[in-house]
C-alpha cells in the first residue's frame, strides 16, 4: 500500500505542475485552446468546441518529452 501511496502523490503533484503550467501559459498570452486547428461551432442552441491543433500540438510535445526520458533510460 506504500507503493500506491507514492504514486497517488506523484500524479497529485504533477497534475498541479500542469495546471501552474497552463495558468502561466495563459497570462504569457499563448492561447491554448484557441489556435488556429480548433474547430468551433455555435449553433441556435448548442455550441460544439473540438480543441484539434491545441490537442495535436500537446500530442507532439508529450512524445518528444517521453522520447527524451526513454533515450536516458538507455
Amino acid at each position: 500500500m506504500n507503493g500506491f501511496g507514492k504514486v497517488l502523490l506523484g500524479l497529485g503533484l504533477l497534475l498541479a505542475l500542469v495546471g501552474a503550467l497552463l495558468l502561466m501559459l495563459g497570462r504569457f498570452g499563448i492561447p491554448l485552446g484557441r489556435l488556429p486547428g480548433d474547430i468551433s461551432y455555435r449553433g441556435k442552441s448548442v455550441s460544439i468546441f473540438f480543441p484539434l491543433g491545441t490537442s495535436i500540438l500537446i500530442s507532439i510535445v508529450l512524445s518528444a518529452i517521453f522520447y527524451l526520458f526513454s533515450s536516458f533510460r538507455r
